[in-house]
């Protein structure tokens, strides 16, 4: 039976959970739609993160990744929502997803979110604004 796309994923305990490691998933084949022209927009996603207690299953994370295919999604979006996602599912000490997109109009994207995030800071107020 062929696998189908969904939003599980699976989590598997930490074989060494003493120690600090790192685990470094690359995703070639990441491909949703512009949610402006509906054209497919293709990247590699980047996982990288030091487990506590639970690992994400590498199927699970394929098949979590491939139901963004039909979804129109920009990249700051997709790119957080997957560390939030992967973050709620395996409660890492430090994860960082990285979303490296292919050309569009002319400019090549990446997005780079961390878990834990720093201090949000407040945006330099521009002059002349109230």
């Amino acid at each position: 039976m062929p696998s189908k796309p969904g939003r599980d994923l699976v989590t598997f305990p930490n074989p060494s959970p003493r120690r600090d490691y790192v685990i470094r998933h690359v995703c070639p084949e990441y491909t949703a739609l512009c949610p402006v022209t509906g054209q497919p927009d293709f990247g590699t996603i980047v996982v990288s993160y030091v487990p506590d207690r639970r690992c994400v299953e590498l199927k699970s994370l394929k098949l979590y990744l491939w139901a963004f295919r039909d979804e129109g999604h920009y990249f700051e979006q997709v790119t957080n929502r997957i560390l939030e996602d992967l973050v709620q599912a395996v409660r890492p000490r430090r994860m960082t997803v990285t979303g490296r997109f292919r050309v569009r109009g002319g400019i090549r994207t990446t997005v780079v979110v961390r878990y834990p995030g720093g201090a949000r800071r407040a945006a330099p107020r521009r002059r002349g604004a109230k």
